[in-house]
């Protein structure tokens, strides 16, 4: 059930309707039906991965939190045996994840380092399963931290591990922030209806207009790339629109959704194209995944024995300054190399994340460098004119690490960054067949993107100005606040592809 089809909508309103009329204390009962419900429409064979994840996450924690030996509570178990229990249960959630996710990337490679012939196998992947997985496992290990107390009710965690909006694309939550509002009552009221309602028509008109229109040039450019090679570029180009529409789109719908039911979801994305550099792209570009990252993978490494062994082995070899951040650098190759398989089972998507990583490790390394150049150069980098060119320097950054996330190989990506660099015909751009009237409307298609896109971008300038829309919106009188509204809500149609005709979103499949 796509988050942009109509299906989903009436689904929406249906559990709405009845989460309003139900008494308070039965709403989490109500969300945690509804949850599975939904999450079983898509197969009811998905229901025994959550299951299992669940059921594993809820009894680990169990398990771990039993460190202070309260009187009356069962026998405390030792700081060993708790760091056992965290280990086993990390290994047995991951793993299944490493099992359905990795497997055949692993064979082939195996086949071809050693000449072998396993035999790839046919698992299936359970929607949104690396979102809860890692969801589940920084839950584990908050209560192995004593962060957040755990869960003793089965069903009550259930909600948290499956609540329906983001368990297919995030954002990744945090059992701290979601408990209290998952489980207290919730009043009906009109302003977080109207709230909800514009956020989920922004992430359609993101969706449907910006994105579903980009992907078609995407398609050419990149599956088509032999026989468009003078859009390479441009084709990269739209795939940053499409990406972003897309996810951010659907993360615009998750957030509104969950409003709606009177529950706030962290936000997942900042207006990522105004980074002034990658370090920055990424506390603004899928942020929840970042913070995981940071949290439960950064921090554990960088502050580990090991690493404080290295970190003295550094300083001895390059130098008091240097040695200070190799530990840190390292530390976030690791990480990157995470991202990059989290991304999915390729070497492109390796390269994808230690491309972003050497560079933010590369950074680190040279930002006294960096200073004394600015400093030698006279570079004011408070002045409006080092901060757009800071801009400009991350967003072509940013787009030449898409090659790798969009092409279907290596020596693809790298053959299209050369066409993007050689070869540029934007008359190319007129041949892109647009749905079954060929190139009928292709240019109509161009101005629909480029109208989506300055929009989408006039937006954002005005948030990253500190200007809230929706209250901006609040403040004028009724009659143009409902004529912005049902502009937008027109326009979607008018401008947008019709959701049955569209690709489901792309992040859904990780």
């Amino acid at each position: 059930m796509s988050l942009i089809s109509m299906e989903f909508l009436i689904f929406v309103f249906a559990a709405l309707a009845v989460y309003y009329l139900i008494p308070g204390r039965y709403q989490w009962i109500w969300l945690l039906g509804v949850s599975y419900v939904y999450y079983a429409s898509s197969g009811l064979v998905y229901l025994i991965f959550i299951g299992y994840t669940t059921l594993v996450t809820y009894g680990a924690a169990l398990l771990v939190s039993q460190g202070e030996g309260q009187a009356g509570e069962v026998k405390s178990m030792s700081a060993k045996g708790r760091r056992r229990a965290l280990v086993l249960a990390l290994l047995l959630v991951f793993g299944l994840l490493a099992v359905l996710k990795y497997t055949n990337f692993a064979i082939g490679n195996l086949n071809l380092l050693l000449h072998t012939e396993f035999r790839f196998q046919n698992f299936l992947l359970p929607l949104g399963i690396s979102f809860y997985t890692f969801q589940s496992a920084g839950y584990i290990m908050d209560v192995y931290w004593k962060r957040c107390e755990p869960e003793r009710n089965l069903f009550r965690f259930a909600l948290f591990v499956s609540f329906f909006p983001q368990i297919l694309q995030g954002p990744i939550g945090r059992y701290s922030r979601l408990a209290r509002q998952f489980y207290e009552p919730h009043r009906f009221d009109s302003a977080r209806i109207e709230k909800g309602a514009l956020r989920i028509l922004w992430g359609f008109f993101k969706k449907l207009v910006v994105a579903e229109t980009a992907a078609v040039f995407v398609a050419a450019a990149f599956d088509e790339y032999q026989s468009y090679p003078g859009i390479a570029l441009f084709g990269v180009l739209a795939y940053t629109a499409q990406l972003y529409g897309d996810f951010s789109g659907g993360m615009d719908v998750v957030i509104g959704v969950s409003v709606l039911f009177g529950i706030e979801l962290d936000e997942n994305f900042k207006r990522p194209f105004f980074a002034v550099s990658i370090t920055d792209f990424w506390h603004r570009w899928h942020i929840t995944l970042g913070t995981w990252m940071k949290d439960y993978l950064f921090y554990p490494l960088s502050l580990s024995r090991a690493m404080g062994r290295f970190k003295r082995f550094c300083k001895k070899v390059f130098g008091r300054t240097y040695g200070r951040v190799m530990p840190i650098c390292v530390s976030n190759l690791v990480v990157f190399f995470a991202v990059g398989i989290w991304h999915g089972p390729a070497w492109k998507f390796i390269v994808y994340g230690l491309y972003n990583g050497l560079i933010i490790a590369f950074s680190g390394l040279m930002a006294k460098n960096y200073q004394k150049l600015k400093s030698v150069c006279h570079v004011n980098d408070r002045s409006k004119g080092w901060k757009i060119f800071q801009i400009i320097r991350t967003f072509v950054l940013v787009n030449i690490s898409w090659f790798f996330d969009r092409a279907d190989t290596i020596p693809q990506a790298l053959a299209m960054m050369k066409n993007a660099v050689t070869c540029f015909s934007l008359g190319e751009l007129l041949e892109v067949h647009v749905g079954t009237a060929g190139t009928t409307y292709t240019v109509l298609a161009l101005l629909i993107l480029a109208v989506g896109c300055g929009v989408v971008f006039a937006v954002s300038f005005v948030q990253e100005k500190g200007i809230s829309i929706q209250n901006a919106l609040a403040a004028r009188p009724w009659m143009f606040k409902w004529a912005v509204y049902l502009l937008l809500l027109f326009s979607i149609p008018m401008l947008g592809q019709p959701p049955d005709s569209t690709g489901g979103f792309i992040y859904a499949q990780f």
